[in-house]
């Protein structure tokens, strides 16, 4: 798709410039020496842009600090300030931030008013020169969209173009849109249908690219790259983030490795004695999915005919390729043979240690085969968007934890230390007594499939 540059600080994006990777704090905004100096790591990592959250005033008066004490060592790099739930934070925000992001499922519950509001923030970015991300995402859809269209592609791509709407009314082109889901098959189907109502619409506006809540380790790599690669590949996307619940060096070193494509051969990486076996196996991630994603999610490839392991590589066992074709199956959800976790990377609003949790889960939890399991860091990437989830696990603040059985909450206030135990019990419970809650199942393009 051909998009007009947007311009965030230094950073030209769209208009044929080149792909940029970006990534996302997940520290306290409020605390500045962290913030800070996490920006330097993946900055140094080379990350082009970095976002932090900012849910109130006092989150941007910090960003204002981090970005001043950036700039005096010399780092540029710009600064987007992700604000849920309040248009008020979200003007204030644009007068500091090189780059807003709002997301259309909190902005305003009226529609009428979220109109009003965002030709308001649009004012204050046309002031200060700055740019807006419109991201929606899977799970958080706004009510009236939801009641309209469901928490489908389309419904996706509505709620987008509502407010591209206004930005187009209002003669704001500094705009980037995201429609992002943890499921790689909504996310690659609901890219795809944006850009034919964009192109209907005579809207060039540059795309951002990610697999919300995709997790850890291979699983979460393997997901991110099934559909980020899938749309480069097809000429859609300008920039993207790998989200994954790691340090954000880690999305920045894996993003960095989607570009150039077609991918650096395995055979060069191997030529290097430096190569690691972690860069060996994050290489293998995006060589294959380049090869082989775009035909597994689309339904083109028919996976019960390949040979397994369908997945070649000369530094692994063919148990090891095995497990790994298999991975790949489920990161495009032809099959799922192990958990599926979604998980979100956390931010400035998770209260726990989000990365040791997803550990703990994974680790009580490996046995149980094509169950779907959700750890998310607070409300805003809580019930709504681990909505694929059959079982969940959502911090409350203060140590505490809220589980939830699909969509809803069946055990709130429990203490961090013993939430990991009542989660394998509540879903052992369930499995003994045959009442695991079923996957929600969609229609993309007619074709159904497990979300």
């Amino acid at each position: 798709m051909n998009t007009h540059t947007v311009t965030v600080g230094s950073l030209k994006i769209g208009g044929g410039h080149p792909v940029s990777v970006q990534t996302m704090c997940n520290t306290d905004t409020l605390d500045i020496q962290a913030s800070v100096a996490q920006c330097q790591r993946v900055a140094a990592a080379g990350a082009q842009m970095i976002r932090l959250t900012t849910q109130a005033p006092k989150q941007v008066k910090a960003l204002a600090r981090i970005k001043n004490e950036l700039h005096q060592t010399g780092i540029t790099v710009p600064l987007v300030a992700d604000v849920h739930f309040s248009a008020a934070t979200a003007m204030e925000a644009a007068r500091v931030a090189e780059k807003v992001r709002i997301n259309p499922g909190n902005f305003s519950k009226d529609p009428k008013r979220a109109k009003a509001l965002l030709t308001d923030l649009l004012d204050v970015c046309k002031e200060h020169g700055t740019a807006l991300r419109i991201g929606v995402n899977h799970g958080s859809l706004p009510e009236h969209i939801m009641e309209q269209h469901g928490d489908t592609p389309d419904g996706m791509c509505q709620a987008a173009m509502e407010y591209l709407n206004v930005c187009k009314e209002q003669g704001f082109e500094h705009v980037v849109v995201s429609i992002k889901s943890s499921n790689t098959r909504v996310m690659v189907q609901a890219n795809r249908l944006l850009v034919q109502y964009m192109e209907q619409a005579g809207m060039t506006y540059p795309i951002h690219l990610g697999v919300t809540e995709s997790g850890s380790g291979r699983q979460g790599r393997l997901k991110s790259a099934a559909g980020i690669i899938t749309l480069l590949k097809e000429g859609i996307g300008d920039t993207f983030r790998v989200s994954l619940t790691e340090a954000p060096e880690e999305e920045i070193l894996f993003g960095k490795l989607f570009q150039p494509l077609p991918p650096i051969p395995l055979s060069t990486t191997l030529a290097h004695e430096s190569a690691t076996t972690t860069t060996l196996w994050n290489r293998l991630i995006v060589q294959a999915c380049y090869d082989w994603a775009p035909g597994l999610l689309d339904g083109t490839t028919d996976w019960k005919t390949l040979p397994m392991p369908f997945v070649e590589a000369p530094f692994a066992t063919k148990e090891e390729l095995v497990e790994f074709s298999m991975d790949l199956l489920q990161a495009t959800r032809c099959v799922f043979t192990k958990p599926e976790y979604i998980s979100c990377p956390g931010c400035g609003r998770t209260q726990f240690d989000l990365e040791e949790t997803v550990r703990a889960v994974k680790e009580a939890t490996s046995h149980l085969k094509g169950c779907t399991i959700a750890v998310m860091g607070c409300i805003v990437n809580g019930p709504g968007e681990m909505a694929d989830a059959q079982y969940g696990y959502v911090g409350e603040g203060k140590g505490k934890v809220t589980l939830y059985k699909g969509k809803y909450p069946v055990m709130r206030g429990i203490p961090q230390e013993e939430a990991v135990q009542r989660l394998l019990e509540l879903i052992e419970s369930d499995s003994s007594t045959n009442k695991t809650p079923p996957s929600t199942r969609t229609t993309v393009t007619g074709v159904p499939f497990e979300i």
